[in-house]
């Protein structure tokens, strides 16, 4: 990346990235917003159910992580797909105070005649990288995960420090 003096990215360029981020980022929830419309489900109900196809059962908790939400979320969207029949919930056999979270077989039907429309074009764009533009895509983007994890913490925390 171009800098300016010393080692200060140039606002331009900054702003260049944080626009393409917020483009992947639209055109992703438009895909699949799209998706789920067509289908009578909601963006998140889509993610819930590709990824309980993907991986099979998993904790409130887990579900919540892989979906980077917080627990309360997704207990209303799957209070919602549990009504529609798509998920159970049931009690851990070996942790009594976990919940389990299970596609029904409606559930796994509907999972598996969704596109993800999302992915496919992702994974097509990323396959016309070369292997060493996707391992250092990998590498900053990575780094750049974790250092908005650091400054979402920081904020969290002067939010609650602000609260006081």
């Amino acid at each position: 990346m171009a800098q300016g003096e010393g080692n200060v990215p140039r606002r331009g360029e900054i702003d260049r990235i944080v626009e393409t981020i917020l483009y992947l980022y639209t055109e992703t929830r438009r895909v699949t917003k799209q998706q789920a419309r067509d289908h009578g489900l909601t963006g998140p109900q889509v993610s819930a159910l590709k990824i309980l196809e993907a991986v099979g059962d998993l904790s409130l908790t887990e579900l919540s992580g892989r979906m980077s939400a917080r627990n309360s979320t997704i207990t209303g969207i799957v209070d919602r797909m549990e009504r529609d029949g798509l998920v159970v919930r049931e009690r851990s056999q070996t942790d009594r105070r976990v919940v389990i979270i299970r596609a029904t077989d409606k559930g796994q039907r509907l999972a598996r005649g969704l596109p993800v429309g999302a992915v496919e074009v992702f994974t097509a764009a990323l396959k016309s990288l070369s292997g060493d533009d996707r391992r250092e895509l990998r590498r900053i983007l990575g780094e750049l995960g974790e250092r908005v994890r650091e400054e979402v913490a920081r904020r969290d925390d002067e939010t609650k420090q602000a609260s006081k």
